[in-house]
């Protein structure tokens, strides 16, 4: 490897790439769990996705709707009745990263080892 590369790499801001704002969106340890289950079933209310999820806490998956809904990755729907019913589905936005993350998935299929 050549000087140049060196160079290229001190001088990167990689924090202003669109992978570092692509990892900000979805990196933690539920929130490519909570994409992939709107985008397998839909429409979804809070209680099926912890039952769906079964390892996260009430307070985490909450944390994780609300970052993922401020990044415009989902929509949360909530009719005025009582008791009060919320829905969490995919936005177009999410919807665009699903293709990416199907690729994660077959990645890892092929090199499980």
């Amino acid at each position: 490897m050549g000087k140049s590369f060196f160079t290229a790499i001190q001088n990167a801001h990689l924090e202003d790439s669109g992978f570092a704002y692509t990892m900000s969106l979805i990196s933690g340890k539920y929130k490519m769990v909570v994409l992939y289950t709107l985008a397998t079933f839909g429409v979804v209310r809070f209680n099926e996705m912890q039952r769906f999820i079964g390892t996260i806490s009430y307070k985490t998956l909450s944390a994780t709707l609300k970052e993922l809904e401020s990044a415009q990755l989902i929509i949360r729907t909530e009719y005025p009745q009582v008791p009060p019913k919320v829905e969490y589905s995919l936005s177009p936005r999410g919807e665009s990263l699903m293709p990416i993350l199907n690729e994660l998935c077959d990645w890892g299929e092929k090199n499980r080892l």
